[in-house]
């Protein structure tokens, strides 16, 4: 497999090879077996909460709603202090 990065992350790359004297391969495998996992979980997270929202097993919460109670909740702590 071969995989082209863009300069920067290629020079950020290509120094963590100097600086830990391991080769290139055994960095990304390190590097991808610690994101693939986290990336499935992510995924696996993200669908059930849309299957939650799709089946009306949770109601959505209106964004505007929502911040607009934040902000009175957050001027009603400053007001106190």
């Amino acid at each position: 497999m071969e995989v082209h990065f863009d300069p920067e992350l290629q020079a950020k790359i290509d120094q963590w090879v100097t600086e830990t004297g391991r080769p290139v391969e055994e960095l990304i495998e390190d590097a991808l077996a610690g994101y693939v996992p986290e990336l499935k979980q992510t995924r696996e997270t993200l669908v059930g909460q849309y299957d939650d929202l799709k089946s009306a097993r949770v109601k959505p919460i209106d964004g505007e709603a929502f911040f607009d109670s934040l902000r009175q909740r957050e001027d009603g702590i400053v007001k106190k202090e």
